[in-house]
């Protein structure tokens, strides 16, 4: 008698098994901050200094005594000019400096007032018409960030803000963890790649194009051993050979039960199967574990073949676990938004749907006609997906859990 096949997992089960598995890189090295867009820091990075250095004008006017122009209409002597970089003069009672932007504050000044609230009246006389208050337009030293200051913690991917920020407080360069090293193949003798004239019953590998940006997208260094032949033997040859040299081996198609699929086989007898089947439409047959090398192993991830479900299962699932390989900290999870459904879906799944959507003049969302796995146009005409809970019916009207594009793609 045949066991009882296992339940499949939720979506939510698979993800914390994979944040629980994943093992961050752990070597580092140090890189230019201009080359770091997209690293992840290996160290928290402090400031040494004050920024802004001093106080200095948020505005172009003039450097006053609050005091003197305390009545409005206050006639003062321009005493000198103070460009920004430039160190200005003590300023006397009853002068003026005129000052530009960015430009440190004189000693003996305590506000600026805007150049449209004054009128030069001659090349060293202006007229104040305004009376500020003391600190107007002033930025405080260390008002953005203070010496000795965690300005970046460990574990945080750094984007073009944070580039600039580590800028802001002179780090030429950073330390990083190396990058994540990727190993992808494709299996499917139906399978050609553009440019090449398609036989009957053939398909052009669109996944290797999709799956290749992603892993571009999330900065790791890729090694594309192409589209392997559909037996057990070679299978199983490819995954030795990429786990030599590899951190993560993925990849497209066989994950399913059929004579054809030899993934599943292949990675039981060269390392071990530790998740398969999980309860997302598109995508159940997403396969997870480990291939032996010479020390240690390297993770797998088989996502499945039909290109929508591809694309799904690396957004949800593979983006993630890489990210947390690559050494972030905190939450990896995207943002979603509380929107309305403007449509009707009343076919509930067992599973938990994530449907193509795209945002409507009206704010809300309309669904993509066909939700097919294999309908790639529906992730280019779509904003983003809605993640349906399982046996869930949508009525136009009703709110529901959208993740745009834009927090899955980077």
């Amino acid at each position: 008698m045949n066991p009882a096949p296992k339940p499949m997992l939720a979506v939510s089960e698979a993800l914390d098994f994979l944040m629980e598995a994943a093992r961050p890189v752990s070597e580092t090295e140090a890189v230019a901050t201009l080359d770091a867009n997209g690293r992840v820091l290996a160290a928290a990075q402090v400031s040494t200094l004050n920024v802004p250095s001093a106080d200095n004008t948020q505005m172009d006017g003039y450097a006053v005594r609050s005091a003197d122009c305390a009545r409005g209409d206050a006639t003062l002597a321009v005493g000198q000019r103070i460009p920004a970089g430039h160190v200005g003069q003590f300023l006397a009672p009853g002068q003026a400096a005129r000052i530009f932007t960015g430009a440190m504050i004189p000693d003996g000044a305590d506000a600026v007032v805007m150049q449209e609230q004054c009128e030069a009246v001659a090349p060293d006389q202006v007229i104040i018409r305004h009376a500020p208050k003391s600190g107007e337009w002033i930025r405080r030293a260390g008002e953005d960030i203070t010496a000795g200051a965690v300005i970046l913690p460990a574990g945080t991917r750094l984007r073009s803000q944070e580039m600039g920020l580590a800028a802001s407080v002179g780090l030429a360069n950073v330390p990083v963890f190396r990058k994540l090293k990727v190993a992808v193949f494709f299996t499917g003798d139906e399978l050609a790649m553009p440019g090449e004239p398609l036989a009957p019953g053939a398909v052009y590998n669109s996944n290797r194009f999709t799956l290749r940006a992603l892993l571009e997208n999330l900065g790791c260094m890729i090694s594309d051993f192409g589209i392997v032949p559909d037996t057990l033997d070679a299978t199983r040859d490819m995954l030795r050979n990429a786990a030599r040299e590899h951190d993560l081996i993925i990849t497209s198609g066989g994950v399913s039960v059929g004579e054809e699929d030899h993934i599943k086989p292949a990675v039981e007898a060269e390392g071990r199967l530790n998740m398969w089947q999980i309860a997302v439409k598109p995508g159940k047959p997403l396969a997870f574990g480990q291939v032996r090398r010479a020390e240690g192993s390297a993770f797998f991830l088989g996502l499945p073949g039909n290109p929508v479900s591809s694309f799904i299962t690396f957004l949800l699932f593979v983006r993630p676990f890489i990210l947390r390989l690559q050494g972030v900290q905190g939450d990896v999870a995207p943002r979603a938004f509380s929107m309305r459904a403007d449509f009707n879906w009343p076919r509930a799944d067992r599973r938990n749907e994530f449907l193509r959507a795209k945002i409507n003049t009206n704010g809300g969302l309309d669904l993509f006609p066909n939700q097919g796995s294999g309908v790639l146009t529906s992730t280019v005409w779509g904003d983003g997906l809605i993640d349906n809970p399982p046996s869930n019916a949508i009525a136009a009207g009703d709110t529901v859990r959208f993740v745009p594009f834009s927090e899955l793609l980077h």
